[in-house]
């Protein structure tokens, strides 16, 4: 029943929604980060970008490795294209959420906080009341734990557990002593690692997979070419669009929608709310800034690679570690497994404060958020060693429902 209703809520109707959403808030903020990109620029730059690296951790995972490959696959070059479409249409998205997060964050002797909850009870009180506005962001907030659990740790460490070969319960004793590390100093130490981890992480990559391009420039307009030629196939547009939300996790290698880069999910305003800057506007261009970071930077690297190399694979991690393998020899195919486990950790490390965040937002009673930690490190344990396919039907609803309650 779950697998059913995922497959039309999930696969059809949301991105469709999202997809129209996006276009309308694009024209309502008139394509201002397209049209006036340095004056954009310029106000990212005036943000908190600890809080940024935090919700870059939550969105960059072995997604933007695997997830393009698998877009690849089941749509082939044009998806790319689409890719590229459906990401500047979610820049609206993750703006407006961003800039709502701030508006209505609150603040505590340690800093500022807020998210999603915070602004759909807010946003809502007065015009449907305020006890129905308390329900709705009380769900979300619910949700939004489910989803910290499922997604943002089940998944990810499941997907990772496969990447390297080395034994599963280990390697998920392993992330659950370093996530513990982490996690115990609170949010402060969270952001300090993802702030460090993030970007040498991003660079890395991005240096890895331009000297493969730039080695094999002479293939490059041939790539693109590819890429545009095929982009108005119906079963690129499909893949494309459905492609795009690689960057959230993994989901065992198939992008589940729009569901992109958590824009239009209510996630990653949790991480921006915490943003030592009290400039609005600033703080929602470096919400732009990461989506274009997730898809138009990272992904496209890593279709350009794959597309050079020119042979497709039934596994998407066997296809990305090949064709690095083939262009870098072994810096580029253990690179790509370090990679991948360094980002599922900053990922895990991220989701565990939102979920934290939304408990708290639930409730305040510190034995509730002894038991969550404790169900998260058992579960990263689980992840690593069962199959995944009951905790992503409940995973993608819980992220089809909190779409659904962010965009109202």
């Amino acid at each position: 029943m779950l697998e059913t209703l995922n497959k039309y809520l999930c696969g059809t109707i949301l991105p469709f929604i999202l997809i129209v959403v996006g276009i309308y808030f694009a024209f309502k903020l008139k394509f201002f980060y397209i049209i006036h990109p340095i004056k954009t620029l310029k106000s990212m730059c005036k943000g908190g970008f600890k809080s940024l690296s935090l919700a870059l951790a939550g969105t960059l995972g072995v997604g933007n490795i695997v997830g393009v490959a698998s877009a690849l696959i089941s749509g082939g070059a044009g998806a790319i294209f689409w890719m590229w479409i459906s990401a500047f249409i979610a820049m609206s998205l993750k703006y407006l959420e961003v800039y709502l997060a701030m508006k209505y964050r609150r603040k505590s002797d340690e800093g500022y906080y807020g998210g999603a909850p915070y602004y759909i009870y807010n946003g809502l009180k007065n015009k449907i009341g305020n006890k129905t506005a308390k329900i709705l962001s009380v769900i979300f907030a619910l949700l939004c734990v489910i989803n910290s659990l499922t997604t943002g740790n089940l998944v990810q460490i499941n997907s990772v557990s496969n990447v390297a070969d080395f034994p599963k319960v280990l390697m998920g004793i392993i992330f659950v002593a370093i996530i513990m590390f982490v996690i115990l100093g609170g949010g402060k130490r969270i952001s300090a690692f993802t702030s460090i981890l993030i970007p040498i992480l991003s660079v890395f990559y991005v240096v890895l997979s331009v000297y493969i391009i730039v080695t094999n420039a002479r293939e490059i307009p041939s790539v693109f070419t590819l890429i545009f030629k095929e982009s108005f196939s119906f079963k690129s547009a499909i893949s494309g669009f459905s492609g795009f939300g690689i960057s959230y996790a993994i989901r065992f290698g198939i992008s589940r929608g729009l569901l992109s880069n958590e824009a239009g999910c209510g996630t990653s305003p949790t991480a921006h709310a915490s943003s030592s800057t009290n400039d609005i506007h600033s703080q929602g261009c470096l919400g732009i800034f990461e989506v274009f970071v997730d898809t138009i930077l990272l992904c496209t690297l890593t279709a350009t690679v794959i597309l050079l190399y020119g042979k497709s694979s039934e596994n998407s991690m066997n296809l990305v570690t090949d064709a690095y393998e083939y262009f870098a020899y072994g810096v580029g195919k253990y690179g790509i497994i370090v990679s991948s486990l360094l980002f599922a950790l900053a990922t895990v490390s991220c989701q565990y404060y939102y979920g934290i965040e939304s408990l708290n937002y639930i409730t305040n009673k510190n034995f509730a958020k002894k038991i969550f930690t404790v169900i998260f490190c058992i579960t990263i344990v689980i992840g690593a060693i069962i199959p995944m396919s009951l905790m992503w039907q409940i995973s993608d609803l819980a992220l089809c429902l909190m779409t659904v309650f962010n965009l109202i």
